[in-house]
């Protein structure tokens, strides 16, 4: 690496890491001044300090894009105005060459993204859990409630005993399509989970034998209007459905903001096989990716732009990346509505702020005086 691109690079990332750091202490003192009567006397400075620090992954990946952009402008157009640029191009280095680093360094905050992307649900629930916000369940028991389940199935159930792992008066449900994917119905008046297998010591990995066994129901396949095949039954036990333990089913089910990029897929998959509408869903999962990767974008959107005007001082910088902000995260904004309603199908729509603001960098590119 030349001693030019240690230098770019050095500037670019005392910009970066400040906005990276800066920006996420500043909402939190903000937040925490403005709910600083809710938490006194109510829980202790430790978990309210654990709790904040939950908040920083999902904050981080929020700004991401914005500190990119904001340490581009500043360094390009410190670089510019210090006639920086004019001296590297009087000695053979042109400016593409000269700012090549900080796309490299972009490619690297977009990666950072989509980590930040994969850690920030986990740990913004637990923060709600730690501020109240989300009760932690911690009964051994649960009265009529609907569990979501993989594979398109929803679950009704009475009641749930985890001390003594049985369920009364439940309703096992898959929406189907026709006959070629019946919708499937089983009702059961009770189910007792088989824990023999952990008496045989045969636990954990696939060849664990614990399973429901539902008792004195009627197994149904919809087949049709008005088709339907019908089986009563004493003792059902089934490979395709019901696989949770008591304590998962304890649990409050995941919202899908909390989801993980993979999590969030099974979760589409499970409620299209259900004929669901699963487009706004489809676009917040592709724009988990989008969003960090319009750090790319962004850096060279802004380089050519803050050379434009290189006389400009740091207010003009401050002014354009704030505006260019404002922008992209309207787009996104646009981008849930369109890709929701069918405009655009989910994908396109989610990367549409990108593949615009890339427009815009290539126009913006051929103009600069190299």
């Amino acid at each position: 690496m030349r001693t030019l691109d240690r230098y770019v690079l050095r500037e670019w990332a005392k910009v970066f890491f400040v906005v990276m750091i800066g920006f996420p202490v500043l909402v939190i003192v903000i937040d925490f001044t403005d709910k600083l009567g809710q938490y006194l006397g109510r829980m202790s400075k430790a978990t309210v300090a654990l709790a904040y620090l939950f908040a920083v992954p999902e904050i981080m990946f929020l700004v991401l894009p914005a500190a990119v952009l904001f340490a581009t402008v500043f360094l390009v157009g410190s670089l510019g105005r210090h006639s920086e640029i004019t001296a590297a191009k009087a000695s053979g280095v042109s400016f593409h060459r000269l700012v090549r680093p900080l796309y490299l360094i972009a490619v690297a905050a977009s990666l950072s993204g989509v980590v930040l992307g994969e850690i920030y649900p986990v740990s913004s629930n637990r923060k709600e859990e730690l501020l109240g916000v989300k009760q932690i369940r911690s009964t051994s028991s649960r009265y009529n409630f609907v569990y979501r389940a993989d594979g398109g199935w929803v679950y009704a159930i009475a009641a749930l005993q985890v001390a003594v792992p049985t369920m009364t008066d439940l309703l096992l449900e898959r929406e189907g399509r026709g006959a070629e994917y019946p919708t499937i119905v089983i009702a059961a008046q009770r189910a007792v989970y088989d824990t023999a297998g952990v008496k045989r010591g045969r636990t954990g990995g696939r060849g664990d034998l614990r399973r429901w066994s539902l008792q004195r129901g009627t197994l149904r396949y919809l087949l049709g209007p008005q088709q339907e095949l019908a089986f009563n039954f004493a003792v059902l036990r089934t490979r395709t459905t019901l696989q949770e333990t008591p304590q998962a089913l304890l649990a409050e089910p995941t919202p899908p903001d909390a989801m993980r990029y993979a999590e969030l897929g099974r979760y589409i998959d499970a409620l299209a096989r259900s004929g669901s509408d699963t487009r706004k869903l489809a676009v917040e999962r592709a724009l988990k990716i989008a969003i960090p990767f319009i750090c790319i974008v962004v850096a060279l959107f802004g380089a050519p732009l803050a050379v434009s005007t290189p006389s400009s001082g740091p207010a003009w910088g401050v002014g354009v990346s704030l505006a260019t902000t404002f922008v992209a995260l309207l787009m996104f904004q646009l981008a849930k509505a369109v890709g929701a309603g069918g405009v655009l199908p989910p994908m396109l729509a989610a990367w549409f702020p990108n593949l615009l603001f890339g427009a815009g960098a290539a126009w913006l590119l051929r103009r600069t005086r190299t």
